[in-house]
């Protein structure tokens, strides 16, 4: 027979086990309770993500709440409600762009948003002729405004801090793709802007500036020209070489594309001695004034500030567009061939009728 002491521990066995059981159940529960509340997807939105977008002057409850309701499922989102209740979210929200994955979970949605996680926008910078023309594509990617964007590049108190003006400022603007916070400010933009350009001019490429004897300025200047001449990569070195000369000799550089921007149109096809006239007082007329306009003309991309800066030793002092159009350019060292090579452009503009 079992003594009463056997018993008693038989039965505490039991309790033990029993008790380990409905530990194990109730952390199931929780877990699937948990799981439910903040791990499972939340989103309710067609596509494989949605953005939400919270403004500066915004970043409160009446705007930001039915914002986030729009891409929840109902139970979702009233956890939401209770998690930012609880943290006091709605007193801290956090403007900015943030990109959200379709079947994120509560959890992972609520984290982005308080911590302020936002998703970066791309900008890619490619060429830009003016100000104006700048502050419309950043001000169409970030929250602030084109014309936001644009007063303050042509401020001369704004720029000043970055060791700017206005003719040099787009020598700041070196062409990439950039990931910049979507409410970055226009200051926010030129001082990333200066960075990156500061950091593109390493100690090889400032060095083979000083053999050219140019500032950093003066290489993004001519390479601008350059960008305008020819999309041909191949030759943009050997036309380099000739605005490189030519600004050593003392002459006039003669570039067709400064005259296009002194007139405010870069759709002529063919510049004329009407065009070299009409903008003879500008200090971008390069047939009229020796030397460097006061800045560049454009932003030109890195090909051809490299293209300048890899020094090509020629003794090339013209050079005309094939009368093939083929985009390609014919030089020469000496007026004479220059003439010739001038005379069969002429002649194949003239024969379409390009005035």
């Amino acid at each position: 027979m079992a003594t009463r002491k056997t018993r008693k521990r038989s039965k505490k066995g039991r309790g033990i086990r029993i008790s380990v059981v409905l530990l194990i159940v109730l952390a199931f529960v929780s877990a699937a309770f948990f799981y439910t509340l903040f791990l499972r997807p939340a989103t309710d939105f067609k596509g494989d993500e949605a953005t939400i977008l919270i403004p500066t002057h915004k970043a409160e409850k009446k705007f930001v709440k039915p914002l986030v309701r729009d891409h929840l499922k109902g139970v979702q989102f009233t956890t939401f409600l209770a998690l930012a209740d609880l943290t006091g979210y709605w007193n801290e929200i956090k403007p900015g762009r943030y990109v959200i994955e379709k079947n994120s979970s509560i959890f992972t949605i609520f984290r982005k948003l308080k911590g302020g996680r936002q998703t970066p926008v791309a900008l890619t910078l490619n060429k830009f002729r003016t100000k104006r023309e700048l502050a419309r594509y950043v001000g169409g990617k970030l929250e602030c405004s084109e014309a936001d964007v644009y007063r303050f590049l042509v401020n001369n108190d704004s720029i000043a801090q970055f060791g700017i003006t206005q003719e040099t400022l787009m020598t700041i603007i070196i062409p990439n793709t950039y990931e910049m916070y979507w409410n970055s400010t226009p200051n926010e933009f030129l001082t990333r802007m200066s960075k990156e350009a500061n950091a593109f001019w390493n100690e090889s490429r400032i060095d083979n500036a000083k053999l050219l004897r140019l500032s950093k300025e003066e290489v993004i200047t001519i390479a601008s020209i350059v960008e305008e001449e020819t999309n041909n990569n191949l030759e943009k070195s050997t036309l380099a070489s000739v605005y490189v000369n030519r600004l050593n000799k003392g002459m006039p550089l003669g570039a067709d594309p400064t005259i296009k921007f002194a007139v405010g149109d870069f759709s002529i096809r063919r510049v004329t001695f009407a065009h070299i006239n009409s903008t003879a007082s500008s200090p971008y007329n390069t047939y009229k004034n020796k030397g460097l306009p006061p800045g560049p003309i454009c932003t030109p991309s890195i090909s051809s500030i490299d293209a300048v800066l890899k020094g090509e030793k020629t003794d090339y002092l013209y050079f005309c567009a094939k009368a093939d159009f083929s985009g390609s350019h014919s030089f020469a060292s000496t007026a004479e061939e220059h003439f010739e090579n001038a005379r069969r452009y002429r002649k194949a503009l003239d024969s379409l009728r390009i005035h």
